[in-house]
């Protein structure tokens, strides 16, 4: 049984929520966002609280009940407060700056490399060691500061590379001389 499936969400004030079909809509203070739900779950709306109700007890439909409640309790969240990823570079020569809308990241390559904002999303660079990406869109904030770790991944032996904020980076320990 979906647990999260059943719990209520209650709609903050200065967020709307419209339905048509199956296409959730969401405005708030932030932006908006629009998706489409799979058209077995039933979505209601009475007095700002939404539930999500499954027709059966189905395994798909147990996975869908508490997957389309998240996403929309996402997109209520992301429209009304926003998300917000922040990533820390470490190594000699490592660093981050922006450069009118682009943000330029050297990583010890022998070119920089260089990330343009995407809609919906804004990278923005507070010191020459931390990137923080914020945005409305929680799978879109999280896939491009995975982008952004995956320019230069943490290794193991010298922590070098970059990491999300309190991420731990287990070490190795290297070659033992004889």
């Amino acid at each position: 049984m979906s647990r999260i499936g059943l719990k209520t969400l209650e709609i903050p004030e200065g967020v709307e929520v419209k339905l048509d079909g199956n296409v959730v809509t969401v405005k708030g203070p932030k932006g908006e966002l629009k998706r489409t739900f799979n058209e077995d779950m039933k979505i209601v709306i009475e007095d700002n609280v939404l539930s999500v109700e499954r027709p059966s007890d189905k395994k798909e439909h147990r996975s869908l009940h508490g997957t389309t409640r998240s996403l929309i309790a996402n997109m209520v969240e992301g429209v009304h407060k926003g998300f917000e990823k922040s990533l820390e570079i470490q190594g000699v020569g490592y660093r981050a700056q922006k450069q009118g809308d682009k943000v330029v990241i050297n990583a010890g390559y022998s070119h920089p490399v260089e990330l343009e904002n995407r809609d919906g999303i804004e990278i923005d660079v507070p010191s020459n060691t931390k990137v923080v990406v914020k945005g409305i869109d929680k799978e879109l904030v999280g896939a491009v500061a995975a982008n952004i770790r995956a320019i230069r991944p943490p290794e193991p032996y010298k922590g070098k590379g970059i990491r999300y904020e309190g991420e731990y980076v287990r070490r190795k320990e290297g070659k033992t001389a004889k």
